[in-house]
Formats: C-alpha cells, sequence, structure tokens
C-alpha cells in the first residue's frame, strides 16, 4: 500500500508559542477568544429561541389589530 509521508519538522503551529509571546498579545488572544465564545453561545440561543420570539410578536401584533376594533 502506498501512503504519503508528511514531514512535519518543517511545520509551522497556527498561533504562537505561548511563552514567547509579551502580556499585549497574550491579553489580545485572550480576549479575542473570550469574545468569540460569547458570540457563539448568544448564537446558539438565538437560534433556539427565534422561533418563539416570532411567535409573540405575531400574537402581539394580532392583540394589537383586534384591540383597536
Amino acid at each position: 500500500m502506498l501512503a504519503a509521508r508528511i514531514d512535519t519538522t518543517a511545520s509551522m503551529p497556527l498561533l504562537p508559542r505561548w511563552q514567547y509571546m509579551n502580556d499585549q498579545s497574550k491579553a489580545l488572544v485572550t480576549k479575542t477568544t473570550i469574545g468569540l465564545g460569547v458570540v457563539l453561545v448568544a448564537a446558539l440561543l438565538l437560534r433556539s429561541l427565534f422561533p418563539w420570539v416570532v411567535l409573540v410578536l405575531i400574537v402581539w401584533l394580532a392583540w394589537q389589530l383586534f384591540a383597536r376594533r
């Protein structure tokens, strides 16, 4: 069987090594990670709540329409 051999000695990490980063770079990476985590959690929550929000909005609009008559 032929298998491709991957040379890992010349590869670079996607992120710089944490120990060589200065404090400002570490703070930037930390804030970005926390921000992306918050956005991900909010997107998951909003995705599950969106149908309920639409339903409540339709019921409220119907209520307002019938209240005028």
